[in-house]
């Protein structure tokens, strides 16, 4: 399909939702919209997923694609992409196996260690739980100090506690099981932190490595939602070995999940120079100053071009 007859496609942008990360989800969708309409489609809507009348719409619309921007729960998930599969409405970004996979972290971390990737050591847990004085103990003993408890299958640093006393553990699961579902209690890799957007179907290719620079104990929501030029080195000052290592990593993460479109793999890069991954986002940010299109831009393709390369992404997948 030609650039041109691809503008003349009816698109529906796909924001909002009940997650926490509703907020940031319509940003993304808003400004997806715009940078669509900026390329030059024709056509582009946006509808919330929590609007009462969202299945009526996306059913009699006749949308040609759909452009998800949704993060979170019922949007990386595999649920909406489930919902456009029976639809039969190509979709940007991952498929069903790949987004439920990707969103739970244990079974991503099983994916990874599968295809030779290495992970921080960590156990998960049923929310809810108290553990004992000697569970506690034992925990310290094989994980260390500090500790990061997180809620298994959530994004954006939502229910994420940096845990530096072991009498902090409990509150910190609590904390993170509190929407219900598992929590997951990992090792803190200390060392450099990067993230590997990666581009493409079958001949997936990662782009630029983008160095965070925080000041914080972690990349946590205040410092995501901040202007990216505080927190955002491209390339990262890496070792030339160990960056095109953390890429070729990023792919091979991209591929074990089965991602489509794109993806972003977050690592923390050790003192050896060893890139160990912490998650692969399926539906990364998509703001215009988001770690992938700001990416994207030092690669050459601007924000508007990546939008639409998406869309023709994923009417690659579907045909």
């Amino acid at each position: 399909m030609v650039r041109e007859e691809l503008k003349r496609l009816s698109v529906v942008v796909i924001g909002g939702g009940w997650s926490d990360e509703r907020e940031i989800s319509l940003q993304s969708a808003g400004e997806c919209r715009r940078a669509l309409e900026e390329a030059g489609f024709e056509r582009v809507d946006l509808l919330d997923l929590a609007a009462d009348d969202f299945i009526d719409r996306i059913r009699q619309e006749g949308y040609d694609v759909a452009f998800v921007a949704l993060h979170g729960t019922y949007g990386e998930d595999g649920c909406i992409q489930g919902l456009l599969e029976v639809l039969r409405i190509p979709y940007t970004f991952s498929g069903v196996a790949a987004s439920a996979a990707a969103s739970e972290k244990q079974v991503a971390k099983a994916v990874f260690r599968e295809a030779g990737i290495p992970v921080p050591e960590g156990v998960d847990v049923p929310a809810g739980t108290v553990l004992s004085e000697e569970q506690l103990d034992e925990l310290v003993e094989r994980l260390g100090l500090p500790i990061f408890v997180k809620p298994a299958a959530n994004g954006s640093s939502f229910g994420v506690t940096r845990v530096t006393d072991r009498d902090q553990i409990n509150d910190a699961i609590s904390a993170a099981g509190s929407a219900g579902g598992r929590v997951l209690v990992e090792s803190c890799v200390s060392g450099t932190e990067i993230t590997v957007p990666v581009l493409g179907n079958e001949d997936a290719h990662a782009l630029p490595v983008v160095e965070i620079v925080t000041g914080a104990q972690f990349y946590d929501l205040k410092v995501k939602y901040e202007p990216s030029e505080l927190h955002h080195v491209i390339p990262a000052r890496l070792d030339e070995e160990v960056y095109a290592r953390a890429q070729e990593l990023a792919v091979r993460a991209h591929r074990a999940l089965g991602c489509r479109g794109c993806s972003r793999s977050d690592f923390i890069v050790t003192e050896q120079g060893v890139p160990v991954i912490l998650e692969t986002n399926t539906i990364p940010g998509m703001t215009s100053s988001s770690l992938l299109p700001d990416s994207a831009r030092h690669d050459g393709l601007e924000f508007p071009e990546l939008c639409a390369r998406l869309v023709e992404l994923a009417l690659e997948r579907r045909s």
